[in-house]
């Protein structure tokens, strides 16, 4: 007969840990308005913010994709 292996305790978890998202740094503040520091989806509605990577503006929404120029 095989032997089964006794458990000991939960498993440590790996990996990192998410972290949550600074929707400070979505907009600027100039005197009493707000104005977005990121670009909009042209696909999209206006409320659908471009991520922005190194090379990349991408919509997560729709996968709209533009490419930034070197």
């Amino acid at each position: 007969m095989a032997e089964e292996k006794e458990r000991k305790g939960k498993k440590k978890r790996t990996g990192r840990k998410h972290s949550s998202v600074k929707t400070a740094g979505f907009y600027k503040a100039s005197g009493s308005t707000l104005e977005r520091a990121a670009r909009n989806c042209s696909r999209c509605s206006p409320g659908t913010i471009l991520a922005q990577h190194n090379n990349r503006l991408y919509c997560g929404k729709c996968g709209y994709t533009e490419f930034l120029k070197k």
